[in-house]
């Protein structure tokens, strides 16, 4: 049986190759092969990031928080995040869709151009700082090993490579991003034990156990600043899920998004707060990265940058790999190759703003931190909530943006859906507080002042979500022999 022609710019065919030509339309059964196993890796990849160090540092030094509170931190704040991630990937393998795409199901076909746009426009910001982050590591090997000094030519230049070697792996697809993150645990690992060493060696123990505990809200705080980085990649889960089979453990996806995240974050955070007891600029480090090629011995600072630049580029490809699909629900009618192209120009221009104009990396990534936790987090409560009652995605309807489909509900939108993420939005705007915003009920209380404005968005948005009436088109309309499963082989064939 055929579907209806996508006008998106879905592809049908699907060759086996190094290019993965399908876009945002289910994946068929017999193509559905992954293992949850690699999960583990991809999420290893998403988290190779040095300003994980820095925000560390910025743990014990910002916030005064001692050695065992930041193990706490480290711990919890994936666990928390990634934990999410995990729970929304399994409505991958339920849909075998990207999320944006099966997001269609919740809030309507126009209604969806709503969050789409808003997660869209948030990904510009976390694909600058990842390609700012990159370019600053090639910058500092440069210097350190061959004495190039930046200049504004050579700024332009490295983030231009970054960018076009971010472009060249997530355009090739799921395979490419899956095989480059494999190769980058293997690296992080070793990375892991040369710096180990050498902070074993090198640190004064005396000192780093001898700082007093810091106040518990701020150890919350921490908590969820670290998270919020994780809260990014929850609308993303599903791309990396659909591959799956329907069969597949829930409970494998979520411990090994889980397990993926935790072992980078928290030895990461670990080694920043111990590093910050010798050097405690670190943690307001105008250009983090060559402030640590500075510290470090030679023989650890090369390798660590350049698993610095190869982590931040996989960082960088798997967001614009989920970017395309966005683009493409969106109305983008282009293949989802050339969909990341825009993402990659994005970044291209904002980076070079960013590196030649701002004064404070990590102040306005912090600040960018917060507001995008909330932006991404209003999503989160109304998906989750709905997968609580959804099991399986009409694939035709997913791909069909005509008013007869299931998924168009009253004039394209669902009224729950988009009331509920819109009040849950501006709820957690009202609570979060950054350098460049402060809400009007973000002092004075617990979540405003633990910056936990994010969860407040999700709270709002799940709860309304569950109590307002839904379409009844929505819980009518299913599957019959004229409406496919998404698993199912039939639903996308020629």
């Amino acid at each position: 049986m055929s579907t209806t022609a996508p006008t998106d710019g879905a592809s049908h065919a699907h060759t086996p190759s190094a290019l993965e030509t399908r876009g945002i339309e289910p994946v068929p059964h017999s193509e559905r092969t992954a293992k949850t196993r690699q999960l583990f890796p991809t999420w290893v990849a998403a988290n190779i990031s040095v300003l994980l160090l820095t925000m560390g540092a910025s743990l014990a030094v910002s916030y005064g928080l001692n050695f065992w509170q930041t193990l706490v931190v480290g711990v919890a704040a994936p666990i928390v995040s990634y934990g999410l991630v995990g729970l929304i990937g399994i409505a991958g393998k339920r849909g075998g869709a990207p999320g944006m795409a099966l997001s269609r199901a919740v809030f309507g076909q126009r209604g969806n151009l709503l969050p789409g746009s808003l997660i869209w426009i948030a990904r510009w910001g976390w694909e600058t700082i990842n390609a700012v982050t990159g370019a600053y590591a090639l910058l500092t090997v440069l210097d350190i090993v061959f004495g190039i000094e930046s200049s504004t030519l050579l700024i332009v230049g490295t983030l231009l490579l970054f960018v076009i070697a971010t472009f060249a792996i997530s355009g090739l697809g799921i395979n490419a991003v899956q095989k480059c993150n494999k190769w980058a645990t293997y690296l992080f690992g070793g990375f892991s034990v040369l710096v180990l060493g050498h902070l074993v060696v090198d640190t004064d123990w005396g000192k780093v156990f001898g700082q007093g505990a810091g106040p518990t809200p701020l150890m919350i705080t921490g908590i969820g600043m670290i998270a919020a980085g994780g809260i990014s990649w929850v609308p993303s889960s599903p791309d990396f899920t659909r591959y799956l089979p329907r069969t597949a453990s829930s409970p494998a996806i979520v411990r090994n998004t889980i397990g993926g995240a935790g072992i980078v974050v928290l030895p990461m955070v670990l080694m920043g707060a111990v590093m910050a007891a010798g050097t405690p600029d670190l943690a307001s480090a105008a250009d983090p990265v060559s402030f640590l090629g500075e510290i470090l011995p030679l023989w650890i600072a090369v390798p660590y940058l350049l698993i610095a630049l190869v982590g931040m580029l996989l960082i960088n490809a798997m967001s614009m790999y989920s970017a395309g699909f966005t683009a493409q629900t969106l109305g983008f009618k282009v293949p989802r190759h050339w969909a990341v192209s825009v993402n990659a120009v994005i970044s291209l221009v904002f980076g070079g703003v960013l590196m030649l104009v701002a004064t404070s990396f990590m102040g306005s990534f912090i600040a960018f931190l917060s507001m995008l936790a909330v932006a991404f987090s209003a999503w989160v409560g109304v998906f989750g909530a709905d997968m609580l009652r959804r099991r399986e995605y009409d694939a035709e309807a997913l791909l069909d943006t005509t008013r007869t489909r299931a998924y168009w509900y009253r004039g394209g939108f669902s009224p729950a859906a988009v009331a509920a993420w819109a009040v849950g939005l501006g709820s957690g705007l009202l609570f979060t507080t950054s350098d460049w915003f402060t809400g009007p009920l973000a002092t004075g209380n617990p979540v405003g002042e633990y910056g936990l404005g994010w969860v407040a968005t999700i709270v709002v948005s799940f709860l309304l979500y569950a109590v307002l009436p839904k379409p009844a088109v929505a819980a009518a309309r299913q599957p019959g022999p004229a409406v496919e499963r998404a698993d199912e082989p039939a639903a996308m064939a020629v």
